[in-house]
């Protein structure tokens, strides 16, 4: 079972925007794309402005200068909620379920821009939960009420949700946080998918930059609020970029079997194993 394919040109892309709380600007002059189809993925040490870039793509926080458009022109600002729902999607770090649901009916809340405002109807939701159950491995667990599942797997249930909605669109805020070995590849899987099968342009705030390297088309380096590197992983997971950006040396090898990048931040530990060889 899979996601019906959105059309080719779908996109969203913010031109230098200023993000601010209150008057302390976080995210200075960036600009990021995502295209249909393409992963990207937003790296950087805590505090660089990744999470907030992501939110306002999706809306929750306007910019204070700049502007975000969707590929066909339609200016975020000028769009219903509803709208920009059923063309953008954001799984966020942080969300709690509602008491009392199950994991059906709250994979059933990431259709609500699709139903109809006075009957309600949505011709489409049964089909779209079940692909998104499917495609999460939630299926056997449809029923289970949300409050009595792990962590890792009320990650999914989230995920599930955001799949649900069948935007062209998909922000995802560390989705491999709480999730265990096996999960984090089974999400980084659908999140390629995603891209390559369904057309779904994705942009994912990753911690883990070996994660980064293997999921992502285009990578953005984010430090203190502004962009400094952009472009393939190869050309931006160096070790002069993440030296500098994470104030600690980091080492970069390319696996000559696979071409898979693989990074390491050597510490006074390390070094000192290192010497003791």
């Amino acid at each position: 079972m899979s996601l019906v394919p959105h059309p080719a040109g779908t996109g969203v892309h913010a031109r230098a925007v200023d993000v601010a709380y209150g008057t302390d600007v976080v995210v200075r002059a960036a600009s990021v794309s995502l295209h249909a189809g393409t992963v990207t993925a937003l790296i950087g040490p805590n505090g660089s402005g990744k999470s907030t870039l992501l939110r306002t793509l999706a809306r929750l926080h306007p910019p204070v200068a700049g502007s975000v458009a969707f590929a066909d022109g339609a200016d975020l600002r000028a769009l219903s909620g509803k709208d920009v729902a059923k063309r953008i999607t954001l799984l966020s770090q942080h969300r709690t379920a509602p008491g009392g649901v199950c994991v059906r009916e709250l994979v059933e809340y990431g259709r609500h821009p699709h139903r109809s405002r006075w009957s309600g109807r949505d011709p489409g939701g049964p089909a779209a939960v079940a692909r998104a159950l499917e495609l999460t491995g939630l299926s056997a667990l449809a029923d289970r009420p949300v409050q009595a599942l792990s962590g890792g797997q009320a990650q999914r249930v989230w995920l599930a949700a955001c799949l649900a909605q069948d935007t062209a669109l998909l922000l995802l805020d560390e989705p491999t946080t709480y999730l265990d070995l096996r999960y984090q590849v089974e999400i980084l899987d659908v999140v390629r998918d995603l891209a390559d099968r369904h057309g779904v342009g994705v942009g994912v705030v990753l911690h883990d930059l070996d994660q980064a390297a293997a999921v992502a088309d285009r990578v953005l380096l984010l430090e203190g609020g502004r962009v400094t590197a952009e472009g393939a992983p190869a050309d931006v997971l160096t070790p002069e970029n993440l030296t500098r950006a994470y104030g600690i040396r980091v080492e970069v090898v390319t696996d000559p079997a696979d071409g898979r990048i693989h990074t390491r931040a050597v510490g006074r530990f390390n070094d000192a194993r290192t010497a003791s060889v």
